[in-house]
């Protein structure tokens, strides 16, 4: 669990939730036996500067590349995206994901919302959006497990339905907070990816 910035403490708990213990992740010995990595929602210019400072931005980026799981949630899909429109000139990504996503895509803090999303494996999945990321396009290569319907422009547009939880190999991102609702399966799906093999 990256312990720069974001919802560490609900990650955490929503992982004890489904029996796994974790560890708080600072600087890159920190990585040494763990499984997996969460990079939570924050502030992704923010996170990313700090990745970079403490020397964890290498590190993260050759375990990606050795298949090393990685679940990113809102700033973390941000992180883990190939192209990031909106971002500063300075903000670094992990490029690991064949998507393109927009910053704060869906609006500011005022434009936050919650929603059912409709999933691709089962009932419908609860989301917290907040100031959260819009993927404009995936590649081919990205599996879509879970999509959210919206209003371009705000309530007077067309109705669209855009990519919200996708996964491409040992990456797994949302654009929400899934750590912020009682349902468990996104933290599921990613422990299950950190034990196979």
């Amino acid at each position: 669990m990256l312990n720069l910035q974001g919802d560490v403490r609900e990650h955490v708990a929503a992982l004890c939730d489904v029996g796994v213990e974790s560890r708080l992740i600072k600087r890159p010995d920190d990585l040494d036996g763990v499984a997996g990595l969460i990079l939570p929602g924050g502030e992704s210019t923010t996170l990313s500067l700090l990745l970079a400072s403490t020397g964890l931005f290498d590190a993260v980026a050759e375990r990606l590349e050795d298949g090393f799981p990685v679940l990113g949630t809102c700033a973390g899909l941000v992180l883990l995206a190939r192209e990031v429109l909106d971002g500063r000139p300075d903000q670094r990504s992990f490029r690991a994901l064949d998507a393109v996503v927009r910053r704060n895509g869906f609006g500011r803090q005022v434009a936050s919302f919650e929603t059912e999303l409709e999933f691709a494996t089962g009932p419908a999945l609860p989301a917290v959006f907040i100031r959260a990321p819009y993927v404009v396009s995936v590649e081919e290569e990205v599996d879509v497990l879970a999509t959210v319907r919206h209003r371009a422009q705000g309530l007077d547009g067309p109705s669209l339905e855009s990519p919200a939880l996708v996964r491409q190999g040992n990456v797994l991102a949302s654009c929400f907070h899934p750590e912020l609702t009682g349902d468990r399966r996104v933290h599921r799906l990613f422990v299950d990816m950190c034990t196979v093999g």
